[in-house]
């Protein structure tokens, strides 16, 4: 029996619904911030993969994560359509799991990991190591010798210490493929913290104080690193098409000078990711293919300035891949009016999604698997851990009856939230379950209290 048929329980089916209902959350077309599988259902359930909310909750319990394949892989597909003759690098950082890692594969997109860890998954999943980028400001000595002994395809060097230290550690009688990040002072991203372009974060190596143009000099001198192009990363949630057309004029202007200064033309170019999503309806959101017909018409027409050729393109989006596809789901423990507000809080909170504590983010949680009369009333949606600061949605609409019991569905939960998930009041992280055509399957467990206890060796 499909999970989507499975029978409801005799006390909710001898439950009839009420007679009027608050709207279901909006088609995909008319600007939602949901998965496009996403449908209403009747007595105020929504289905995503073609499976209701309500019993992937009460299957997996809460919270818990949901991901929509189908969405994952139109999400590769479009980024593919939007940039031909492209690499296309999911960031890992946004979201990993071996599933993941199965599919943006098979997708044929490569993968840009940031530690050994993802790099060892990814490639114990069958991913090949040759169509991956290693990123880090302070890559540790286990990293860089995981990626030669896997034979990762490109390192992208972030310091200048990191130039003798790699070269080092290469084998003897082979090259590794380098990048340079570039900081090319472009300030852009959707907070402070998220910025990364200019010159006063701890990324990449300046083209303004000339610390870019020293690096490249360094690593043309070493025998064992091959320089094959330039890299850059503007920042995160960056919802405009200039930033990146500003940063290709920059990197294109730098490559000209290299090859005045080294006699080299380097045949690569990765312009990073950080395209922004919206959270919230009404909010906007990068237009992936608009980005791409401009940033190759640009780095076409710069080059042909400059009088060189254009280089092999490469991009890594990550947010705007798993971002949208997922879906997190809450149920509610209490409600508390406190004065002028209404508090509900769930049995969730910072430690699967510190987002909005580190970025000051706002979601668009909303009721499912109940109908409800009640007029909505502006709530703050709060986590269960013991700080003030574990709010996870301020001052949205909820309906007034709103109880203990219910179930929340938060939409654009599928990167930097379980990646970025901690052990804090050691309530353990949420399991992520995968929906398509109308099944769902487990992809990673939720962590339990022994496995907590397991890693406790002390006494």
């Amino acid at each position: 029996m499909s999970h989507s048929t499975l029978p409801r329980t005799a006390q909710e089916a001898a439950t009839p619904p009420p007679a009027t209902a608050v709207a279901p959350p909006p088609r995909p077309a008319g600007g939602s911030v949901w998965p496009a599988s996403a449908a209403p259902l009747p007595h105020g359930e929504v289905a995503v993969g073609g499976v209701p909310l309500t019993e992937l909750a009460d299957r997996f319990g809460t919270p818990a994560y949901v991901l929509d394949e189908d969405e994952v892989r139109r999400r590769c597909r479009a980024y593919l359509r939007a940039f031909p003759d492209t690499d296309v690098y999911y960031a890992a950082k946004a979201f990993l799991c071996r599933a993941m890692v199965h599919w943006v594969q098979e997708e044929g997109l490569g993968l840009d990991v940031c530690s050994a860890g993802e790099l060892e998954l990814a490639v114990t999943t069958g991913f090949p190591p040759e169509r991956m980028v290693l990123h880090g400001n302070a890559k540790s000595p286990a990293d860089l010798q995981a990626a030669l002994r896997l034979g990762v395809g490109r390192i992208v060097i972030d310091s200048t210490s990191e130039i003798a230290r790699l070269a080092a550690a290469v084998p003897a009688g082979t090259r590794q493929k380098v990048l340079i990040r570039v900081v090319p002072g472009i300030a852009a991203g959707g907070h402070a913290k998220i910025r990364t372009g200019t010159d006063d974060q701890k990324f990449g190596l300046s083209i303004a104080d000339g610390s870019a143009q020293h690096a490249i000099t360094r690593v043309l001198s070493q025998p064992r690193l091959e320089l094959v192009g330039l890299h850059c990363h503007l920042g995160s949630q960056i919802t405009t098409v200039k930033p990146y057309l500003s940063a290709v004029r920059r990197l294109v202007g730098l490559l000209a000078r290299i090859r005045e200064q080294h006699g080299v033309t380097l045949p690569e170019l990765d312009l990073g990711g950080g395209h922004g999503v919206a959270y919230r309806p009404g909010e906007s959101a990068l237009d992936v293919a608009a980005l791409g017909g401009k940033i190759r018409a640009e780095l076409a027409g710069s080059c042909a300035a400059a009088g060189l050729p254009v280089p092999r393109l490469a991009v890594e989006p990550g947010r705007a891949i798993a971002g949208p596809a997922g879906v997190v789901l809450y149920r509610v423990l209490a409600v508390k009016r406190t004065g002028a507000h209404m508090f509900v809080a769930v049995d969730g909170g910072m430690s699967d999604n510190p987002r909005p504590a580190l970025y000051g983010v706002r979601y668009a949680p909303r009721l499912v698997g109940r109908l409800s009369v009640a007029a909505p009333e502006p709530v703050t949606v709060v986590g269960r851990h013991c700080e003030a600061g574990d709010v996870l949605a301020t001052d949205v609409q909820l309906p007034g009856d709103i109880r203990p019991g219910d179930l929340l569905a938060v939409p654009v939960a599928g990167a930097y939230h379980l990646s970025m998930a901690s052990g804090y009041n050691l309530v353990g992280r949420p399991p992520v379950v995968a929906v398509t055509g109308g099944h769902a399957r487990l992809l990673v467990r939720r962590e339990s209290l022994a496995d907590i206890q397991e890693r406790d060796i002390g006494l």
